[in-house]
């Protein structure tokens, strides 16, 4: 009878490992593991970010927020040499503040606020076709660390060197807060 138990017991542990094996593996996911598509339409591959903390912002050029841009690129200028990247996703996701088009997205951004920080591909940052990228970032279940939602256009997501995520903002928050300030320089 001892060795019926005991085997049983083998047999549930190794269905329940096999079960939980799928959830962990997305525990251990970061921020490197993903390629997406530059403003350019080539491939960035974010595993070229190993070692630098990264701030990932959703934009947007019709918001009341759009300003952000300005110091958003301050911050860049002054802390890319210190090992740390800014990284905008546009996404028009919120009341239509980001219809154009990759060229003209890039057009504007460089020729108002003479943004220099790597600009990607225009994506989705929530709803049924939210890029994979995103649900990595607001979803623990992904992430392993928590969930959020993007609120609105310049949301700020901090990861730290090894990839992974550590914290966001509101789209509010002012980049050079110095919050945000004391973390890259830690």
């Amino acid at each position: 009878m001892k060795t019926i138990v005991k085997i049983q017991f083998v047999i549930i542990s190794i269905v329940m490992g096999l079960m939980l094996k799928p959830a962990m593996a997305d525990h251990h996911k970061t921020i490197h593991d993903f390629v997406v598509q530059d403003i350019y339409g080539d491939d960035f591959d974010l595993s070229q970010l190993k070692g630098k903390k990264v701030m990932i912002v959703n934009t947007a050029s019709k918001c009341g927020l759009t300003p952000q841009y300005e110091s958003l690129e301050r911050l860049y200028h002054t802390y890319s040499s210190e090992n740390f990247v800014i990284i905008g996703f546009p996404a028009n996701n919120f009341m239509n503040q980001e219809p154009g088009t990759n060229e003209e997205i890039i057009t504007f951004c460089e020729e108002n606020y003479g943004v220099t920080f790597p600009m990607m591909s225009k994506i989705s940052v929530k709803g049924e076709d939210i890029h994979p990228l995103y649900q990595w970032l607001t979803q623990k279940e992904h992430n392993g660390v928590m969930d959020s939602e993007i609120a609105w256009n310049f949301q700020k997501y901090l990861i730290d060197e090894q990839g992974r995520l550590v914290k966001y903002f509101s789209p509010r928050h002012d980049p050079m807060s110095d919050e945000i300030l004391s973390w890259i320089r830690e």
